[in-house]
């Protein structure tokens, strides 16, 4: 089975996982003597009887769980052990039970909540301080006081409690808060992109299982066909040897192309089997012993020029690549901030004793300000963050041209193999027919003694060679479209299961994004923190090699003459 080979820039773009490091073991002690005579330690035959009991109990299954979206007839489908026929329930189920896809949706709910987290920065903050504590002074006399007499030290102590709040809230940042707003809404964003990268690679890896097995299945019956054909060849070159017509290397020659199409058919068997395992693993459910013809998907484009411009706007890869890129640009625009001052309103209220020592006195404090601040001078610390800030969204630019590059070498290559496919199709089917009607003849021809027993060998490995890569291009070419739409951004759910439900992301973005704004206030000072900003328009491509076209593969079907 073919899988894509993604752009090399998406392994840049997507979030890296740690893997911590395992930690050495140490070393297991060395077995004194042969193991089988090595007496049975009560342990050890307890452990034996308990797997021996785990083996006898019965499997435990565990309640599929699937998220309260996922429709009711995925959810009985996925749940029953039904097997699996059909082409439209096949991806249904790989759209909405893939792990991956699950996983990468739950990240994006969890990114959803970074844009309020962000937009909090608007609005007022309060917080609290109780303080009981406890107070001693002693205060030695002065030079005047022991002139007086007085010469024992004054010691004072004890037990005094305060309250007090404090009200925060930000007036005008100079683009602080509304670049930390950009910066997590092309998060967001991002990570709403590899959720549409993962949703259309689990849809071609489910297109891919599904006509790779359909190809394997396909594959053991021809490789039955070919055993059953040789089969017969063996039992009437034995009745001829029995009547001297062949010679006993005749008779060899066909035993040794039997035995190579048992083995043949065990490798076929092998991959059918495997290719059923990978429709589990991709699709969710077993597959039926009957699978329904794939229908023909979509395809968007009719040429690979508008392949690329397709791309440039639909791509995952190339949409992700951007909005990286306005993630760092954020980070520039916040760095700039940090250079400007910032107004922020402060109110304090205290409750507070008027003696440290007792608690019998007691004054109340409210103080309102409105405070302007910012650097003077801190050795170049924020000029340099600007800097840094600057060269790495610059990076991030120029990950846009890699993706770019990346992807449309890759449409390139898929577009190419699909038409190859496509015609090798047409050809190699002509060519099954050829071959079968040319076997069919030479079997009469070889009882009429005209060719030998190997001619006829050789008619039925090229008719095992023509239906086996007949089958093998028919398959490519179904695998090849579904990548090409995957690659450009087109194998989308609306497109390969056209009336179906879909998943809406916006549908908890939208519950969560305004769920702690101050009416009136968080808008206000939202729009106003925004007009420092420049516009986040969507960077251009600065690679030289956009301008350079490739055309299609074009094919000959007739060799010129030589003279």
């Amino acid at each position: 089975m073919r899988f894509p080979t993604w752009p090399s820039t998406l392994a840049l773009l997507l979030v890296g996982v740690a893997v911590p490091q395992t930690p050495v073991l140490a070393a297991a002690p060395a077995l004194v003597g042969p193991v089988d005579s090595a007496p049975l330690r009560e342990d050890d035959a307890r452990d034996d009887e308990d797997a021996r009991n785990d083996q006898a109990s019965p499997r435990v299954h565990l309640a599929a769980d699937l998220p309260p979206e996922t429709p009711a007839a995925i959810r009985t489908a996925a749940t029953s052990d039904a097997a699996v026929g059909d082409w439209k329930l096949a991806l249904a189920l790989a759209y909405w039970t893939s792990p991956a896809i699950l996983a990468q949706r739950a990240l994006v709910k969890s990114y959803d909540y970074r844009i309020p987290e962000a937009r909090a920065a608007y609005g007022l903050q309060l917080d609290y301080q109780l303080m009981q504590g406890w107070q001693r002074d002693r205060n030695d006399p002065t030079a005047l006081q022991r002139q007086l007499g007085q010469i024992t030290p004054m010691t004072s102590w004890g037990f005094s409690n305060s309250a007090m709040a404090v009200l925060t809230m930000p007036l005008f940042t100079f683009g602080r808060n509304a670049s930390a707003e950009r910066s997590a809404a092309a998060q967001r964003a991002y990570q709403k992109q590899v959720l549409r990268s993962t949703e259309q690679g689990a849809f071609y890896d489910a297109v891919a299982a599904y006509a790779g097995l359909i190809r394997d299945r396909a594959g053991v019956a021809i490789a039955r066909d070919n055993l059953t054909a040789l089969d017969q060849e063996l039992q009437g070159n034995q009745i001829r040897l029995k009547a001297h017509e062949i010679t006993v290397t005749d008779l060899e020659l066909v035993k040794t192309r039997v035995e190579e199409a048992h083995a043949q058919l065990y490798a076929a068997e092998a991959a059918a089997a495997s290719s059923e395992a990978a429709f589990v693993q991709k699709i969710g459910a077993r597959a039926d012993a009957t699978l329904a013809p794939p229908p023909p998907l979509p395809m968007p484009v009719r040429t690979l020029e508008d392949a690329y411009a397709y791309a440039e706007a639909h791509s995952p890869v190339i949409l992700a690549a951007h909005e990286r890129e306005r993630v760092s640009r954020a980070g520039v625009d916040a760095a700039r901030a940090n250079l400007l001052p910032r107004v922020d309103f402060r109110a304090q209220a205290l409750y507070a004793s008027q003696s440290p020592y007792d608690n019998y006195a007691r004054y109340n404090e409210e103080i309102a300000s409105v405070v302007v601040s910012g650097p003077i001078f801190e050795s170049g610390l924020r000029r340099t963050q600007i800097a840094d800030a600057v060269a790495a969204n610059d990076s991030d630019w120029r990950l846009i041209d890699g993706a770019s590059r990346d992807t449309r070498a890759a449409i390139a290559a898929a577009w190419n193999d699909w038409l190859a496919q496509n015609a090798a199709a047409t050809r190699y089917a002509n060519a099954a027919t050829a071959a079968q009607k040319a076997y069919d003849g030479a079997l009469i021809q070889e009882r009429e003694g005209q060719i030998t027993t190997f001619d006829v060998l050789q008619m039925a490995l090229e008719v095992l060679t023509v239906r086996s890569s007949a089958n093998t291009a028919q398959s490519a070419a179904i695998s090849d479209v579904a990548r090409i739409m995957a690659l450009i951004g087109a194998l989308e759910p609306g497109a390969v299961l056209p009336g179906e439900p879909r998943y809406d992301d916006n549908r908890h973005f939208d519950k969560v994004r305004h769920r702690d704004d101050l009416p009136l206030i968080t808008p206000m000072l939202r729009a106003l923190d925004s007009v420092p900003l420049p516009p986040a328009h969507t960077r251009p491509n600065r690679d030289p090699a956009e301008a350079t076209a490739i055309p299609a593969a074009t094919f000959t079907d007739t060799l010129p003459r030589t003279p």
